[in-house]
């Protein structure tokens, strides 16, 4: 299979193709091949270990189950109907079946379609149906939502939706049992079970993940990613940290986002490592998972890894096996990676990436020690950048183009191409400076840019410095309608308080006077929220913040 002409990514060549075949970023193998020679090689190698947080429990898999697994996954997906080129719709937190399922999926030549368990009924609906899903795995309930009844109730609306399994506890009408399809028959054993999955596999090439974006503003895009794409990312960001089999992750994030799916499990049945999470959030919990499978990185946000570091204050575990904490959503403040260094006993990187092509900058081993708090990094081998006309200070829109770039939106050609120049650079919405060491700082997104005097605002390390005040959690930045003659916009400081306290205007000016940034940028506003708005992979909706504000 091909990806079909509405999605197919318009900036590759065969030179390209070749070129990236060449250098090794793309290759004829595929992550199945990984797993099956890990069960080979290394059979009773911990793949993936996941905590059960309300339960008290972990699951485990080594390599050889898992690849049991997926044979058994593959043949449930075969019994549905499941063909090549399929979507297999999957809405479940931080839990081992999300792992056999992605790689039954490439066993039948499936697509797969991560989906967030907190994904609003109106956006499930959206996915489903432009992904035309075939089968939807979802939970009966998480966080006091019934997924199962809901995306049950969705078949009469979605006439490609046949099948909904639900795993773990009451199954409604109209769906079926995980357990007792996928899981309790062991249908590898079976008689030509091997007959029936032969040729089925997909090729490097082709799409093999839907990974949907945020949609801040509109509807959310099917991200398209073939095998090779995602494993030029993924081969930059091990190769960055020179990892091998011993490589340990202790992953925050959720497996539906690119950077658990991708960097975490993909990353680690590539080098036959461990791949350790959990499904709800409790960052003081991390350290257990580090501590128990002598973790030797761990990633996450930047407020993740400050709950951790916290954690260890209070209550000391084994941290010795760590080396590598690496920070992908948000800029790394000094004191955060001196917090991380003194506490954790490991050094903090700092990481730029998107869905589209996945990590594309980061800092290294080889930088100066606390390079990551002033640098997202130089480009991984696969990827080159370019900030595109740059005013006085520096800053510009950020291009990338490489062996990452994803095969396009999934049935939306002509938004993918919209976002290529005509010399096949890809526009990737932020803005950015060069960190002087062949490198890129990030500024922040420019439809959210504030100007004043000629400079652009930087805008996410403002937002770092003032979300981490001792009286604030996180923090955002918006430009609000000009009340100064010199029509500069006004600055608006949307801060959510820590535990009832209430941080001043003035408290935040000093703040962001004492980080030395510029004091042309200090906010003149400050409102306070219990909670900023978001969208399902946590970026901030900013739009909403201008409406909420702009007026007022």
């Amino acid at each position: 299979m091909t990806a079909p002409a509405e999605t197919r990514r318009p900036a590759v060549t065969s030179e390209d193709a070749a070129e990236y075949l060449r250098r090794g970023w793309w290759r004829t193998e595929t992550f199945l091949d990984d797993l099956r020679r890990q069960a080979r090689e290394r059979p009773h190698r911990l793949a993936i270990a996941g905590r059960r947080v309300a339960e008290s429990r972990t699951d485990t898999l080594d390599y050889a189950e898992l690849a049991r697994l997926t044979d058994r996954f593959a043949l449930a997906l075969l019994r549905l109907g499941v063909r090549r080129g399929d979507v297999v719709a999957v809405q479940l937190p931080n839990r081992w079946e999300m792992v056999p399922l992605m790689f039954a999926c490439m066993r039948v030549g499936a697509v797969i379609c991560p989906i967030s368990p907190i994904c609003p009924e109106g956006e499930l609906r959206h996915r489903l149906g432009l992904t035309e899903a075939r089968v939807a795995v979802t939970l009966p309930e998480w966080s006091g939502t019934p997924l199962a009844k809901i995306v049950t109730g969705l078949r009469a609306e979605l006439p490609a939706l046949a099948h909904v399994a639900v795993v773990d506890g009451p199954v409604p009408e109209g769906a079926m049992s995980f357990h007792e399809h996928f899981v309790a028959v062991p249908r590898e054993e079976e008689s030509g079970a091997e007959e029936r999955l032969e040729g089925l596999a997909l090729g490097p090439d082709e799409p093999f993940v839907v990974l949907f974006t945020s949609g801040t503003t509109g509807e959310s895009k099917g991200v398209l990613h073939s095998q090779n794409t995602v494993h030029s990312a993924v081969r930059g960001y091990v190769d960055a940290f020179r990892s091998d089999e011993d490589w340990v992750a202790a992953v925050s994030t959720p497996l539906v986002h690119y950077s658990g799916f991708a960097q975490g499990v993909l990353g680690g049945v590539m080098l036959g490592g461990t791949v350790a999470f959990q499904d709800a959030r409790k960052n003081e919990a991390l350290l257990d998972l580090v501590e128990r499978y002598g973790a030797t990185l761990l990633y996450g946000p930047p407020a993740t890894l400050a709950d951790v570091a916290a954690s260890q204050r209070v209550e000391k575990r084994d941290t010795g096996t760590l080396r590598h904490v690496v920070i992908g959503s948000a800029p790394v403040l000094k004191e955060l990676a001196d917090e991380v260094h003194a506490t954790l006993g490991a050094r903090t990187y700092s990481l730029w990436g998107m869905s589209e092509n996945g990590p594309v900058t980061m800092t290294r081993p080889a930088d100066p020690e606390d390079w990551a708090a002033y640098s997202n990094g130089s480009p991984i081998d696969a990827m080159r950048f370019r900030v595109e006309s740059p005013g006085a200070d520096g800053t510009g829109r950020l291009k990338v183009r490489g062996a990452s770039l994803a095969l396009g939106y999934y049935r939306r050609e002509e938004v993918f191409a919209a976002e290529f120049d005509a010399d096949g650079w890809f526009d990737t919405g932020d803005l950015a400076r060069d960190d002087g060491r062949g490198g890129i700082r990030i500024v922040g997104r420019a439809r959210d840019a504030i100007v004043r005097d000629g400079q652009v605002a930087p805008m996410t390390e403002l937002e770092a410095v003032i979300g981490s005040h001792p009286k604030a959690v996180e923090a955002a930045l918006v430009g609000l309608p000009p009340a100064t003659a010199d029509g500069a916009p006004v600055i608006c400081a949307v801060v959510v308080p820590r535990a009832g306290q209430t941080p001043t205007l003035a408290e935040i000016r000093d703040r962001v006077r004492a980080s030395g940034h510029d004091e042309r940028f200090l906010p003149d506003r400050v409102e306070l929220l219990p909670a900023l708005p978001k969208t399902l992979t946590g970026k901030i909706r900013k739009a909403e913040l201008r409406a909420r504000y702009g007026t007022g």
